[in-house]
């Protein structure tokens, strides 16, 4: 920020600008003019004002602001981030090398493999259903078996009480 800061000055005095002229002009006071260009950014309490400050300071000294808040966005990510810029820009080019291995179509579309699960739940009704039916033809035919052989038993013994 300092940088920054110092080139804004540079830049103030070239135009031939006083500190107080510039403070006036842009509704700040000289203390805070100062402050940007000291690159002081611990004396403002929130640093997206200090921003605007800085992009409007850049427009009244005739610069491109979004140039200047680009360096700033720049400043502010390396003085706050944890991983370096490099670091990031390094990841990214892994990851576009990557994709660029990658067989791409526009025809066909990466789908996660969903399980359909009415398949199976319908075979298993049906199979337990096939189950249940076998197993009470199996004892219907036997108890009719049985009911058979009593009545047969029974028939029997009328036939040998009737000849005796």
């Amino acid at each position: 920020m300092k940088e920054l800061g110092e080139y804004l000055k540079q830049t103030r005095v070239s135009n031939g600008v006083s500190i107080e002229e510039a403070a006036e002009d842009n509704n700040l006071s000289t203390s805070q003019l100062e402050n940007i260009e000291k690159g002081n950014i611990r004396a403002f309490k929130d640093v997206y004002q200090l921003k605007e400050y800085v992009k409007n300071y850049s427009k009244y000294l005739g610069l491109d602001p979004n140039e200047v808040a680009d360096e700033f966005n720049d400043f502010l990510f390396e003085h706050t981030s944890k991983i370096s810029l490099d670091d990031i820009l390094e990841a990214k080019k892994k990851m576009e090398e990557k994709e660029e291995k990658r067989i791409k179509s526009p025809y066909t579309k990466e789908y996660k493999r969903k399980i359909n699960y009415k398949p199976l739940i319908i075979s298993l009704v049906s199979i337990l259903i096939l189950i249940l039916i076998i197993y009470f033809i199996v004892v219907i035919s036997n108890k009719n078996r049985e009911h058979q052989e009593v009545l047969i038993s029974g028939y029997k013994e009328d036939i040998y009480e009737f000849t005796y």
